[in-house]
């Protein structure tokens, strides 16, 4: 069977739409790339909710993942443009509370998209896949596929950025907690003992980060046999890893996201499971919460037991393991990204 690639590309910094007037209400929507199937996704999403509610959308991307400084120089555009609320996926969750804060001085609505700021009520909502319970899935899926042989895995993990945004770290630790590995400090990866951890790597997100960051781990231990990815393209530049050393059919690779093309992955034997997320929601969600804050100062409220708003999160695979509820691929591409 042939086997295709999920790609992805670096993009410059974008911006879409014309200036807000005073009678409309202006929301922003910041990704952490334009190119990234996932932030397409949201953008589409967006662009839609904003047209039938009539708000006035301007859309805003960093050059790759990871970088901060663009979302903060975006993030005061949409002050001084008098917009209403902004829809962000920080690439520092940490480092950009400062700006988000100066939004919300300001009078702005600041939702996260998928990715909680750290704390998370820096933000006023958030709208997000559980990132925790997305990684445990996979991680319970790839033990129980591997049955006994989970006991002697050596596994690479390819995380997203040395900040160890929330979103990376929700997923590398549910992944090892659904594995059956003892965390460390939760709020963290890198300081677990288990020794079947090969290592850590980072891959920004992308294809290339990831082909580069399973080449450094495969130079670490040549018999790595899983493989966790933060997201969809960085587990295609794995498998390229992987390819180029004869080691791509007997690899378990697993990963985040639910993409249509990360879907066909799995068909095509590439990912053997992923965890599909729903970021057009989020982004539709997230305009509707900005259209009521300027009509009516209403913030959106969490999912009744959880400080964020939860999207929901299935586990796709055409390989379903005991013991761990999924959806197969035929499911997934349907429900591919809504």
């Amino acid at each position: 069977m042939k086997k295709t690639l999920v790609t992805s590309a670096l993009s410059a910094i974008v911006l879409c739409g014309s200036s807000i007037t005073q009678a409309e209400t202006g929301a922003c929507l910041i990704t952490k790339t334009d190119t990234n199937p996932f932030f397409v996704k949201m953008k589409e999403g967006a662009n839609a909710k904003a047209k039938e509610l009539g708000v006035s959308l301007k859309s805003y991307a960093g050059k790759i993942d990871g970088d901060s400084e663009s979302q903060v120089a975006a993030i005061e555009t949409c002050i001084a443009d008098g917009a209403k609320g902004i829809l962000i996926t920080a690439s520092d969750t940490k480092g950009i509370v400062p700006a988000v804060q100066q939004a919300r001085d300001a009078g702005l609505l600041v939702i996260a998209l998928d990715t909680p700021l750290e704390p998370i009520d820096a933000a006023d909502a958030t709208f997000a896949t559980d990132n925790f319970l997305a990684g445990e899935l996979i991680g319970k899926w790839a033990a129980a596929s591997l049955g006994g042989a989970a006991k002697h895995a050596k596994i690479a993990m390819l995380d997203l950025a040395v900040s160890q945004p929330s979103v990376g770290v929700l997923r590398d630790q549910g992944f090892l907690q659904g594995f059956g590995i003892d965390l460390g400090d939760p709020n963290k990866w890198g300081d677990e003992t288990d020794s079947r951890i090969i290592g850590h790597d980072v891959t920004a997100g992308n294809e290339e980060g990831g082909r580069k960051a399973m080449e450094n781990l495969l130079v670490r231990d040549p018999a790595i046999n899983v493989v966790y990815t933060i997201n969809e393209p960085a587990a295609a530049g794995a498998y390229e890893a992987l390819k180029a050393v004869d080691r791509q059919d007997d690899v378990l690779i697993v990963s985040v996201d639910g993409g249509c093309p990360g879907v066909q992955n799995i068909q095509d034997g590439i990912i053997g499971a992923t965890s599909q997320q729903y970021p057009l929601l989020m982004a539709s969600k997230g305009i509707e919460a900005i259209a009521a804050w300027a009509k009516d100062g209403t913030k959106p409220e969490p999912t009744e037991g959880k400080n964020f708003f939860d999207t929901g999160v299935s586990l796709i695979t055409d390989k379903p393991a005991e013991g761990v509820d999924s959806i197969d691929t035929k499911q997934g591409l349907d429900l591919c990204w809504g």
